[in-house]
Formats: structure tokens, C-alpha cells, sequence
């Protein structure tokens, strides 16, 4: 953490030397994940539910998708440059350095800019907060940041991982993408648009589902997916901590099988 905080400190210097271009890219980065939003409302111009729910409820989970991925893409984010670096060789100038090669490469590059995708998540889960007519208890009000953080941590696991791969593909960006950028895009929408065999797949195999959709249901008092027990929702700390897990033993593992540029 040391190193991690070191390396971003220098980014963050670098990047408060230009500070309206930091204003305008995080601007640039706020506006195009709003688009996403904005698609959304358009379907809801024509229609007054999708797959049963309401503006405000896809909005509650667009907002926790949104500000879970945004943390996690703004702490660890340029993992997906993991596959450059092992092509033209420039990992191996990590490798030397008296520094974990995890905390350089997640630090790498630290753009600011990423804060305007989770002013933009909090933004939209603040209007569903104020929209929906919720019972609130002390479970809901809790699990309220635990969802985020736990999303975040998931996420993260899901950006090691797919560096972890990029040790073996070295041109695997686009598939890590798929699954954190594609990921978060998939949750915005209610499972229940979905087939029941992909909605099995993001809940027991890569389990997306444990950032939103099962807590949510919770909060939201609506169905499991897959009828799952009300329990489960209290449960994406535990599914983070074993996404993390897995993650950073298949980092270890592929840093290990590393042999340099050509190999």
C-alpha cells in the first residue's frame, strides 16, 4: 500500500499541473458515462417498466453498478495496460524495482479523471434514493455501503484476474473488458431481462450478481435471482473476499510464468 500510495501521489502531482485539462477530461469522462444513463431514460419514454421494473428501481441499481465499478476502475483501473507491457517488454523495468509489481502496475498511470464515472454513479443512485418509496430498516441502511464496497472489491478481483491472464494471452484487454466494463453494463439492467442460464452464470460463476442484483433485492424487496435465500444478500463481503483470493493467486502464478518480452 506504501508503494501503491507513493506512485499515485507522483500521478496525482502530474496530473494537478494541467488542472483544466484534468477539468475538462473529467468532464469528458462524466458526459459519456451519463450516455448510458441516457439510454436509459429514452426506453422509459416508451415504456413504463422494464422486465418489471420501475425507472427508479433501475436506477438504484445503475447507481450501485456505476459508483462500485467507478472506485474500482479509479483504484486499479490501468491493470488492463498489463498486456502492453508484457509485449513490448517494459514489465520487466517493474520487475527491478524495490516495489510490488502489483502495486506499479494497479498505480500506473492513476487518472483522476476516472471520479467522473462515480460522481456520475452517485448521482444516479442519489435520484433513485429520492424516488423510491422504500421501508427503510437499520439492515437496509447498512447494507447500503457494504454493497459498494463490496461491488468495488469484486470488481477489483475481476481487473486482477483478467491482468493475471494477459500473462499468458499478452493481447487479452479487450476479454478483461469484457467482463469489468461489459460487467458493470450488465448490471445496470434487471436480471430479469435476462436469460436464466446467463443470470446462473454472473451469480455461481463469475459472480457479478453480489454487486446489485442480490443485495438489491433486498433493499428493493423484490425476488432473488434464482430464488435464493433472502440471506444472501448480507453475503457480497464473503463472496468478495473469495473472488480476491482466487485473483491473487492466479497473479502470483502469472508472474511467476514470465519470462520476458519474445518468450
Amino acid at each position: 500500500m506504501r508503494a501503491y500510495r507513493m506512485i499515485t501521489a507522483m500521478w496525482l502531482r502530474s496530473t494537478m499541473a494541467y488542472r483544466t485539462s484534468f477539468v475538462l477530461t473529467t468532464l469528458g469522462n462524466f458526459a459519456a458515462t451519463a450516455l448510458d444513463f441516457v439510454a436509459i431514460l429514452l426506453m422509459f419514454s416508451r415504456v413504463d417498466a422494464l422486465g418489471g421494473y420501475s425507472l427508479s428501481e433501475i436506477a438504484f441499481l445503475y447507481g450501485l453498478s456505476g459508483t462500485s465499478f467507478g472506485l474500482a476502475d479509479l483504484a486499479i483501473g490501468s491493470m488492463d495496460r498489463l498486456g502492453r507491457r508484457v509485449r513490448d517488454g517494459t514489465l520487466d523495468t517493474l520487475l527491478v524495482r524495490p516495489a510490488p509489481v502489483l502495486a506499479q502496475v494497479a498505480a500506473d498511470r492513476f487518472a483522476l479523471r476516472r471520479l467522473g464515472r462515480v460522481t456520475q454513479g452517485l448521482l444516479v443512485l442519489g435520484y433513485a434514493l429520492c424516488t423510491l418509496d422504500l421501508h427503510w430498516t437499520a439492515a437496509k441502511v447498512l447494507l447500503m455501503p457494504v454493497m459498494v464496497l463490496s461491488g468495488c472489491a469484486i470488481f477489483c478481483a475481476v481487473f486482477v484476474a483478467g491482468a493475471a491472464f494477459q500473462f499468458v494471452a499478452q493481447d487479452a484487454s479487450e476479454v478483461q473488458n469484457a467482463f469489468t466494463y461489459g460487467g458493470t453494463t450488465l448490471l445496470e439492467y434487471p436480471p430479469t431481462v435476462f436469460g436464466r442460464e446467463l443470470v446462473r452464470g454472473v451469480t455461481f460463476v463469475l459472480p457479478l450478481a453480489f454487486v446489485n442484483w442480490v443485495p438489491a433485492a433486498y433493499v428493493l424487496e423484490r425476488p432473488y435471482p434464482l430464488g435464493l435465500p433472502w440471506w444472501t444478500a448480507f453475503t457480497p463481503p464473503l463472496v468478495a473476499a473469495a473472488c480476491c483470493a482466487p485473483a491473487g493467486l492466479a497473479w502470483r502464478a502469472g508472474l511467476r510464468s514470465y519470462r520476458s518480452t519474445g518468450s
